[in-house]
């Protein structure tokens, strides 16, 4: 049987780690790869019998591709603390990697508020977890969001992760802070520079492609007001870029 190894990157996930490693203790090897937390993530992860390996955290792209270095198993599973693995899906995983591909694009059932959510670009919301160790690698010019460079054919499984996604708005808020500043650091690196027109176009755009084109109306007032949420971030995004702009200026 293929070796694959369950890998849990963490920072202050106590609430959570212990209860997503059982659904991992399928796997051959488990680790967690935490960028050390300050709370009782590590005793925890230890205590339930993951081996714990820390190191600094620079992005979720260059933390990924650490881990990989460090698992042992031919193949590696990335979960975060807030996802669950099904024993559906488990069994799945098992029997895809004995193919020819060489990574497996995961769906996840993204609950938010406590609500599972299957428009706005939350279902099915493809991530490419599984991954033959030697054939993939992490494209280090996609600090978050991170993308993985694939030696080789990915397949689409079909039993989605759960995905106990932003419990509620103040969770919602204080990541997209963070996803936002990143985002606006990579596209001042790349030489982006809001117009006039790109504060009204850009998040209009973005809530346009949320709605509508992914259907987040499917999901009513919760559908629109995520939405709306996404585009006010995307607004945020290009004014973090201008200022960036101003302040090289000064």
């Amino acid at each position: 049987m293929t070796a694959i190894a369950g890998v849990i990157l963490t920072r202050d996930e106590e609430t959570n780690i212990e209860a997503c490693i059982d659904t991992l203790r399928w796997t051959d090897e488990l680790i967690v790869f935490d960028s050390f937390s300050t709370d009782s993530t590590v005793s925890r992860a230890e205590s339930a019998g993951a081996r714990v390996v820390q190191h600094p955290f620079e992005n979720y792209g260059a933390q990924r591709e650490a881990a990989l270095k460090v698992a042992r198993s031919e193949w590696v599973f990335f979960v975060d603390a807030d996802e669950r693995i099904p024993p559906e899906l488990a069994a799945e995983i098992r029997e895809k990697i004995e193919g020819p591909e060489r990574g497996w694009w995961v769906p996840r059932h993204n609950y938010i508020f406590g609500r599972l959510t299957l428009g706005a670009g939350w279902f099915p919301d493809y991530q490419l977890r599984v991954l033959h160790r030697a054939s993939a690698r992490y494209d280090p010019l996609r600090p978050v969001h991170e993308e993985v460079i694939l030696d080789g054919q990915a397949g689409y499984l079909e039993t989605p992760l759960i995905h106990h996604n932003y419990r509620d708005r103040d969770h919602f808020i204080d990541k997209q802070e963070k996803y936002t500043d990143i985002e606006a650091e990579l596209r001042f690196s790349q030489g982006l520079k809001p117009k006039a027109r790109t504060y009204i176009g850009a998040p209009l755009r973005q809530f346009w492609w949320r709605f509508v084109t992914l259907k987040g109306y499917r999901d009513g007032l919760h559908g629109l007001d995520l939405s709306l949420m996404m585009a006010y971030y995307e607004f945020q995004t290009w004014r973090r870029v201008a200022w960036r702009w101003q302040t090289r200026a000064i």
